[in-house]
């Protein structure tokens, strides 16, 4: 019996009218994957299941995946027996690795794990990855902010799977783009291998389960993964029932131009500000801002107002002024002229004077009065902060790997998106003049940015959406994530979005990690109650686990946030109502 997972085609004796064959033709293509549509073409499953031992070697043929490829195989699986215990326990599975065979032989595999528990629920979830992804998210893992005192979607019987989007990073992990001199690897990580990935492993579970499933099929991600938990939605809604959306890059060039021009501000001589000039920064946004909420509690919830009303070129703090005398460099307890500047672009909108594929026309400023833009700390997370913020060293060329991350990110997006030259200068790159590299921009955001705003075919398919983002997130704006909503919301009205999409914004959180609120949410029993008992969200609370342990605020329905109510623990979301003044 041959091991490839195929669409069986019609039995030559039959003879039908010619545009009875068309149609059919149509309908094969679609049930077979070859248009790459947005039907759920699960695909034919063998009438028993093949064991966890018998799967090394099994194939998806191409016809059976959604958008062009060569096939895939499967190279290993591997029996993980059951592990830890009680309610948190992970029960025995099957780990399956494989490979995608991309159609240009230059172009790298896509790598992808799909794990199979022994008790299914017949049900999966797939993770997104981060920043320029490359290597498999961890399958085993839990969803982006996810509770620390619940299962893992693979512990609660979920069959689960990810792949590396179609590359595999070198020493600089996340942040490597040199996969983007090649046109197949740069589109299976702007969202083709997200549908490769989903049929392959949709046909494999059937092949282990010999089931007709899975019943139900949500999508979890965050940054990148937040993107491809977007894109999903958009471009194949009936695959998917629900998606969890975690401070979501979807605007993912956009965001790549801002960041060029942040790199260039901070790049200017003298206006990188060390980390005891950002403590300094933070403490005096966090005493101005603080009590906007209603209470002291270090958390700045009425963000917006922080925005509207802090200065560092007039801000004080302890009775001193935050800019350095005469607006010179004069120490660690100031910040200069040129620091203020650089932090202000870094605070303010980029405007596109020149057309994008995608039609955005800019891109938001960041929340960076009160955020940790990588202050040193001895948080079990903080390193992570750190490297996701400004990290130690200043933009330069050539481009220092401690450099802030999101400059790291533009410059490997300069040297091989735009110009596809491993040796040019990202800093002689103006991204909002680019000269004669404009039109490849364009071209890059028409691939990249994920920013489709009629989500009607999602919403009639009965799928929800849970989104969230932290006040405090210095890598992804929040306020880019806010006029997403607020678009989806113009596009197909508020009432409309309500009964399909919910968004929040947590305060203090930042960027997948945070010393002040890290969050935690179990946002994948809200997002079950929703789909599959259409149970709208309530009264839904998040926690913070390193800040101050155990600390809970409400998750506020944008745009409100939590305001204190004047008495009570500051330590529970119960003394909080949300407000939006």
């Amino acid at each position: 019996m041959s091991k490839d997972i195929g669409c069986r085609p019609l039995p030559a004796t039959i003879r039908l009218a010619p545009h009875v064959v068309a149609t059919a033709a149509l309908l094969m293509l679609s049930a077979c994957g070859g248009g790459g549509g947005d039907d759920n073409n699960a695909g034919n499953h063998p009438a028993t299941p093949v064991s966890c031992e018998n799967m090394p070697g099994r194939t998806v043929s191409a016809s059976n995946i959604g958008l062009p490829t060569k096939g895939a195989t499967v190279n290993d699986a591997v029996k993980v027996p059951a592990s830890g215990g009680g309610q948190l326990g992970t029960g025995e599975y099957c780990k399956v690795t494989g490979t995608i065979t991309s159609v240009d032989p230059t172009a790298p595999a896509i790598k992808f794990e799909v794990d199979m528990p022994a008790s299914w629920n017949q049900k999966v979830v797939m993770f997104g990855g981060g920043g320029y992804d490359g290597t498999i998210p961890n399958t085993a893992g839990n969803v982006p902010a996810g509770p620390t005192d619940q299962p893992t979607p693979l512990a609660r019987g979920y069959a689960t799977f990810a792949s590396d989007s179609g590359h595999q990073a070198g020493a600089l992990g996340s942040r490597d783009g040199s996969f983007g001199t090649n046109d197949e690897a740069l589109r299976n990580f702007a969202g083709d291998a997200l549908k490769k990935t989903r049929d392959v492993a949709v046909a494999l579970i059937q092949m282990h389960y010999a089931a007709d499933g899975p019943k139900k099929a949500y999508f979890a991600g965050g940054s990148s993964g937040g993107r491809e938990a977007l894109a999903v939605v958009q471009r194949w809604p009936q695959d998917w029932d629900g998606a969890i959306v975690l401070y979501p890059a979807w605007n993912a060039a956009s965001l790549d131009l801002q960041f060029g021009r942040i790199t260039r501000a901070l790049a200017a001589p003298g206006a990188y500000p060390n980390q005891a000039k950002r403590k300094v920064l933070y403490d005096a946004a966090i005493a101005a801002c603080d009590n906007l909420d209603g209470v002291k509690d270090g958390l700045i919830s009425n963000i917006s107002a922080c925005n509207a009303n802090f200065d560092p070129s007039t801000a004080m703090l302890n009775g001193q002024p935050v800019r350095c005398a005469n607006g010179g460099d004069t120490g660690d307890t100031c910040l200069s002229d040129a620091q203020i500047s650089a932090l202000k672009v870094y605070n303010s909108e980029i405007v596109f004077g020149y057309a994008l594929g995608s039609g955005e026309k800019h891109y938001p400023g960041f929340n960076v009065w009160g955020a940790d833009l990588g202050i040193a700390g001895n948080a079990s997370v903080q390193a992570t902060v750190i490297a996701l913020a400004l990290n130690l060293d200043a933009p330069a060329n050539p481009m220092p790997t401690t450099a802030p991350y999101g400059s790291v990110f533009w410059d490997q997006w300069a040297r091989y998106f735009v110009t596809r030259d491993p040796t040019f200068n990202s800093l002689t790159l103006d991204p909002q003049n680019p000269g004669s590299w404009q039109d490849r921009i364009s071209q890059l955001a028409g691939i990249q940015d994920v920013n489709k705003t009629d989500l009607s075919a999602f919403r009639t398919k009965g799928g929800k959406i849970l989104m969230a983002h932290g006040m405090s997130d210095v890598l992804v704006s929040t306020r880019s994530t806010e006029e997403y909503f607020t678009r989806v919301q113009s596009t197909m009205g508020a009432g409309n979005v309500s009964t399909f999409m919910r968004y929040y914004e947590i305060p203090g959180y930042g960027h997948a990690a945070s010393s002040v609120f890290n969050a935690s949410w179990d946002s994948l029993t809200a997002l079950e109650n929703w789909v599959e008992k259409n149970t709208a969200p309530a009264s839904l609370t998040v926690k913070d686990t390193v800040g101050v342990p155990g600390r809970t605020r409400p998750l506020c329905d944008y745009p409100s946030w939590p305001k204190y109510n004047g008495s009570g623990d500051v330590n529970a979301a119960a003394s909080f109502t949300c407000a939006t003044q």
